[in-house]
């Protein structure tokens, strides 16, 4: 079920009503509510992978409960891999297993010996990415102590499952949203409002700016090895803003949904592309993710402890273990690679924490010398997008090449006037919110009531007649 479907604004609606009325108030049955009506949000693209989702919660929970009650460190790091290899094993097998079958048979080939094993026909669970590494979040910290498991089945169900951010996130963690679960919720009037103007933006986002980015972008791309260089550079900024605002438009709805039911779940993107450097924009982007590679990865293989050669490796292995998250393609782990050697000189200077504010904090513009970093780090970032974006790495490489030819000063043969006039009023209006949760937040709280409603209302209207082609939201196929 899509978020910008005719299905989901039926669904959200009828939920809403009977979570916040027949529920009475009461949080168990809110509980089952919300986990009955997450498994049918999730069961409208494939019912067969409920079960999948029902046994990974139902593994972790039980896992959860033996690891507290469990005072022997070597049986609970026995159920601790239990979880690991279990929910590991079936990301890897539904999402790696015909990468790495292929791979093999390429290299038996390459050496002069060809075999004929064949690939399966597996379907990818929507969202195992995510609710994978949700579940394993709570054993590990279960673990370490860090959190006592619940003793709600339930609650904690509902937790894995929770519809708005089950399929594309945020990844929570049980420390944040758990309790929440397990807690009394009540309606606030000022806080459904807060999410309704969320979920907005993040409709614009995804149905005005990245599905028409998406049109423009897929013409490119399938068509790189016949346009000019400045065609395949409009191509490669036009596809960092639709997996812009393709993710972070969910993230929005799905902050903004979860809102509406008296949830608060973390921020997953904080205007990443004003960043000063690498390394600020990966404290700003896909931030759940990051996070949760920093907490669970990058610390334990000893993260900024020790010299410089082990702080280089296990930078490596972060970003190249996250590029491999997103798919079973090359294209990511070079993507993830890339990345890495952007990060690499801010480490070996040590600035890799220089820009920790909000850029041109309490002014309306920012400096020549913070705009000039802002712009090349988006071009760093824009070419890396292009490796994410290639259907193999010799396409993004014949991309580059084309791009960088003299045909780069050419005009552009596609020229999308609508698209880049809808994204300069996009980035006005993210600059102006650059320092709230998202950009709409406080926006128009000051104007007079009639230009606040005209404001509200152009936005909604143009969802309506900006619209682009209905895409899919591009993180669901990880």
């Amino acid at each position: 079920m899509l978020f910008n479907s005719i299905d989901f604004a039926i669904f959200l609606p009828i939920v809403f009503i009977l979570y916040w009325f027949a529920s009475k108030g009461i949080t168990k049955y809110q509980n089952f509510l919300i986990l009955v009506s997450s498994y049918v949000f999730y069961g409208w693209w494939d019912w067969r992978f409920l079960f999948l989702i029902f046994f990974s919660s139902l593994l972790d929970y039980f896992i959860g409960v033996a690891l507290f009650k469990q005072q022997d460190e070597r049986k609970r790091k026995v159920l601790l891999w239990v979880s690991i290899c279990v929910n590991l094993g079936f990301l890897g097998f539904f999402k790696y297993f015909n990468f790495f079958i292929e791979n093999f048979n390429t290299a038996f080939t390459f050496f002069g010996n060809p075999i004929s094993n064949s690939s399966l026909n597996i379907i990818l669970p929507v969202g195992i990415s995510f609710y994978t590494f949700q579940t394993l979040s709570y054993s590990i910290d279960v673990y370490k102590r860090k959190i006592k498991p619940t003793t709600d089945f339930v609650a904690f169900s509902a937790f894995v499952s929770f519809f708005p951010q089950l399929v594309a996130g945020p990844i929570e963690r049980a420390s944040n949203l758990l309790p929440q679960f397990e807690n009394k919720r009540t309606f606030e009037y000022s806080k459904a409002v807060d999410g309704l103007r969320q979920i907005l933006w993040g409709l614009f986002k995804k149905v005005v700016i990245a599905d028409n980015c998406a049109e423009s972008v897929n013409y490119i791309f399938n068509n790189s090895d016949s346009l000019s260089g400045s065609t395949l550079f409009l191509g490669g900024v036009l596809f960092a803003f639709q997996i812009y605002g393709d993710f972070s438009g969910y993230s929005d709805i799905a902050i903004g949904t979860s809102r509406l039911f008296g949830f608060n779940l973390m921020r997953n993107f904080a205007f990443p592309y004003f960043s000063r450097d690498i390394a600020e924009f990966w404290r700003r982007w896909h931030i759940s993710l990051s996070t949760w590679f920093r907490d669970y990865l990058y610390i334990p293989l000893g993260g900024s402890k020790g010299g410089m050669i082990k702080k280089i490796r296990n930078t490596f292995i972060i970003f190249v273990v996250s590029g491999f998250w997103h798919g079973a393609n090359w294209t990511f782990v070079f993507w993830g690679f890339l990345n890495a050697l952007y990060f690499l000189p801010l480490l070996l200077s040590k600035r890799n924490r220089v820009n920790m504010d909000i850029v041109a904090k309490g002014r309306v513009l920012p400096s020549m010398t913070e705009f000039g970093k802002m712009g090349l780090t988006f071009g760093l970032t824009v070419l890396a997008w292009i490796f994410f974006r290639a259907d193999n790495i010799t396409h993004a490489f014949t991309y580059l090449s084309d791009l960088f030819s003299s045909s780069f000063f050419n005009i552009p043969e596609h020229f999308p006037k609508t698209t880049l006039g809808l994204l300069i009023i996009f980035i006005i209006v993210e600059w102006i919110g650059r320092e709230e949760e998202f950009a709409l937040a406080s926006i128009g709280f000051n104007w007079p009531r009639k230009l606040r409603l005209v404001f509200y209302y152009s936005i909604i209207l143009a969802l309506f007649v900006f619209s682009g082609e209905q895409q899919q939201f591009i993180y669901f196929q990880f």
